[in-house]
């Protein structure tokens, strides 16, 4: 069974989507509609890792046998200005895509498995991270032309 791989990546990828929303929200703290709701979608990312802990319990978590071609991994630091937050945003939808993604996987096998108690974690974190994404990119939106076109 290769379950516990992909529980090993959902882990580490809400960790990861953790920390750089912590990052971001630090890092652009003069935006206070960024730093109040990255903390605010942190604090979720660090919720769902709570719920799979028991999961992982059960199925364990493993490396895969094949190098990683596509992982999550935090943000190192902060960018600056308003191109910077443009940026930090976009790596923040790719990181959360990652576990989207991973979160669908998961909810095939939980489905194929019966299992219910890691169909109920699913469905409670994939309407979050849609929700993550869905707010990602409504700032994306937001921020873009600011960011492009208002002069330097």
């Amino acid at each position: 069974m290769h379950l516990p791989v992909y529980l090993g990546l959902l882990d580490s990828g809400e960790q990861a989507l953790a920390d750089s929303f912590d990052l971001v929200a630090e890092g652009h703290g003069d935006e206070p509609d960024v730093r109040q709701l990255c903390r605010t979608l942190a604090a979720q990312c660090r919720e769902r890792v709570a719920a799979l802990r028991p999961v992982l319990d059960r199925y364990g978590e493993k490396p895969a046998a094949e190098p990683e071609r596509l992982h999550a991994e935090a943000l190192p630091a902060a960018r600056t200005g308003a191109v910077g937050l443009l940026r930090d945003l976009q790596d923040l939808v790719l990181l959360a895509t990652l576990v989207d993604s991973s979160w669908t996987v998961v909810c095939q096998a939980a489905q194929g498995l019966r299992d219910r108690e890691l169909l109920a974690v699913v469905c409670q974190a994939q309407p979050q991270v849609s929700n993550q994404l869905a707010w990602l990119t409504t700032r994306i939106k937001s921020a873009a032309p600011q960011a492009l076109l208002a002069a330097a």
